[in-house]
């Protein structure tokens, strides 16, 4: 039985904790690279799975400078470490404007932008740009397919055309994200990348078309990684593999990336012979999924009975196996939201976890 995920110093770490393996993580970057054929250009790496400064520099270490986040407090984390080069992958409306520029203001040497699927807030980003004497840039969010946000191949010439007459912000490209693939099947997963591929070269090719200076292609997450890697002329931005879960493991396990963060919980109660109370409740796990949430490593642990804000019931086959205070590890179904459950990463390193890396873009807000 794979025993890598224990804590010699368990009893110093309170629970539930988020535990993270930073030779995994480095295992993973080193993976995801060999998938764009080391092409670090051709890697926009997604934040929103780590948040955490350490990740972002340990994907820094390896020449990788351009990222994309979904928030402020994910760009701004991103400046603070030196990123080159931001893709806010967020339509920025409201006050969300305001706390992007002064972003751009504070931290000079870290290229940002940001996506836009409407001519109103085209405008709108134009008119603060003309204010402050430079051109903000933009990318065009492309509705490939999601439904989610984004312009339709119907739009894009009369967008393309708006952007164009605007001179307060600075197009560089489009931008699409299939988050709605997600078949376990490889053949459909394929086949269904390489529409969503489709859609985005055409929104490309209709932009380019009318704009001289050229312009890149942003596309895909986790599940379409491995196709769109293959693809030379697109920059990819999964985000997952950094430290991967059994929800992905399960579906894409193609991919090969490593399980690289864990969950430590331990035993609160003993319920009767047959089930126990453990520390995990869905304050502390992702819980937009049908359980079962998590994945234990202890084979003793059979179905989730109950999961409540503190607490999670677990069946087995004999609770006198246990006792009180007893430790049990687990894997997540979706590591992205359960980071954000945490204000801190437990770093285990040779067996012993020792320091702590804090999840500071778990905030709404940091400073700007």
């Amino acid at each position: 039985m794979e025993t890598w995920y224990r804590v010699q110093n368990v009893d110093q770490v309170d629970s539930p904790a988020l535990l993270v393996y930073p030779d995994r993580i480095v295992r993973n970057i080193d993976r995801a690279l060999k998938f764009v054929q080391g092409d670090v250009n051709r890697l926009r790496p997604h934040i929103k799975t780590n948040k955490c400064k350490e990740v972002c520099q340990l994907l820094l270490e390896k020449g990788i400078n351009k990222f994309k986040c979904a928030t402020i407090a994910e760009a701004e984390l991103l400046g603070t470490v030196g990123a080159k080069d931001v893709l806010l992958a967020y339509q920025p409306v409201g006050p969300k404007i305001d706390r992007l520029l002064r972003l751009i203001d504070a931290f000079p040497n870290t290229h940002y932008a940001c996506l836009v699927d409407n001519a109103d807030s085209a405008n709108q980003l134009s008119i603060r740009g003309l204010e402050r004497g430079k051109p903000i840039a933009i990318y065009i969010d492309v509705n490939i397919g999601m439904g989610r946000t984004g312009a339709s191949i119907a739009q894009m010439e009369r967008l393309v055309l708006a952007i164009q007459l605007l001179d307060g912000i600075h197009l560089l490209g489009v931008h699409g994200y299939d988050g709605h693939i997600h078949d376990k099947d490889y053949t459909i997963r394929q086949q269904q990348s390489l529409q969503a591929y489709s859609v985005l070269d055409m929104a490309y090719l209709m932009a380019q078309g009318s704009i001289a200076t050229p312009l890149t292609k942003v596309i895909g997450g986790s599940p379409s990684f491995p196709f769109h890697a293959g693809r030379h002329d697109v920059e990819c931005s999964p985000g997952t593999f950094v430290f991967w879960d059994f929800g992905y493991a399960e579906n894409y396990a193609e991919q090969e990336f490593l399980i690289a963060a864990v969950l430590l919980t331990r035993v609160v109660s003993i319920v009767n012979h047959r089930y126990l109370c453990l520390d995990l409740g869905y304050k502390s796990v992702a819980s937009e999924s049908l359980q079962p949430r998590v994945r234990f490593f202890d084979q003793r642990i059979g179905e989730i009975k109950m999961q409540s804000e503190e607490h999670l019931v677990v069946e087995v086959r004999d609770s006198a196996d246990f006792k009180i205070g007893d430790e049990l590890y687990c894997v997540p179904r979706h590591i992205c939201p359960t980071v954000a459950c945490y204000d801190e990463l437990q770093v285990v390193e040779k067996g012993t976890a020792e320091q702590v890396w804090k999840v500071f873009a778990r905030s709404k807000k940091i400073n700007y």
